[in-house]
């Protein structure tokens, strides 16, 4: 089976590798065990801006996914566990989108990856801008869910609107942030219990033009102690790993 690999002008590929350090860098758990087609699928995909985690079997998959990962590319024919199952499985626990990849083409075949909770499926041989056309639509589509769907969060007797960006505090205080309060706040959250790099909330924060110094971050982070945290120098939520990043830390039933 060939699959017809997507070329650059060497200028346009250095253009692309510059703009993917620059850029926030979503990941992809790649789950395929034909190793010419990961290869081509792997560079591709790099080439577009994307981290790719590779699992050749379903068991590695399952092993290999967690919360970071933004979207799955699963073949259907795989060692172990198909992926039919695999795609069960990962639905049980997450709403990640899935992207079926398979030579199995029937209707019967597509009906039975939606209805194990695949987003969309894709029959090989296919076309590979095809293929990066769909990853960009179900990523963006998941991040545009995301977003609306965290409107409000509740944690520690805090209460955050970040429609109206009014905050209520466990002092018994109502405040407003700032509209990059309520951003890094929002990152922060969305990404609970994971270690946020200063690079990336520079990137997603206040984008690629305008750097703040490097006390900036510590200082939004020294905020939210004071707003938030019942002893601002004992701080459970908002925590500072010195020269890793930051990380809001709470348990799930927050």
């Amino acid at each position: 089976m060939e699959y017809h690999l997507l070329m650059f002008h060497p200028l346009v590929k250095l253009v692309f590798l510059h703009k993917r350090v620059s850029l926030k860098m979503k990941q992809i758990l790649l789950v395929e065990d034909e190793e010419s087609l990961i290869n081509v699928l792997t560079l591709n995909l790099e080439m577009e801006g994307y981290d790719v985690v590779v699992a050749k079997t379903g068991q590695e998959a399952l092993d290999k996914f967690d919360e970071a990962i933004d979207l799955v590319i699963l073949d259907v024919m795989l060692p172990i566990i198909n992926g039919f199952d695999v795609c069960a499985n990962l639905r049980k626990e997450s709403k990640v989108p899935i992207l079926m990849i398979s030579a199995k083409g029937t209707p019967n075949d597509r009906i039975t990856g939606l209805k194990a909770g695949a987003d969309d499926y894709l029959v090989k041989p296919f076309n590979l801008e095809e293929l990066l056309l769909r990853v960009g639509i179900l990523i963006d589509r998941n991040q545009n869910n995301s977003d609306t769907e965290m409107n409000h969060f509740d944690f520690g007797g805090n209460e955050v609107d970040f429609l109206t960006y009014e905050a209520k505090t466990v002092h018994g205080e109502t405040l407003t942030l700032s509209k990059r309060e309520a951003a890094l706040l929002r990152l922060l959250i969305s990404r609970k219990n994971e270690v946020v790099s200063r690079d990336y909330i520079l990137d997603e924060i206040w984008g690629k033009d305008k750097f703040p110094t490097s006390r900036t971050i510590d200082n939004y982070i020294l905020n939210f102690r004071k707003y938030f945290e019942k002893e601002p120098s004992n701080p459970l939520f908002f925590k500072n790993l010195r020269g890793v990043g930051y990380k809001f830390e709470a348990k799930d039933s927050e």
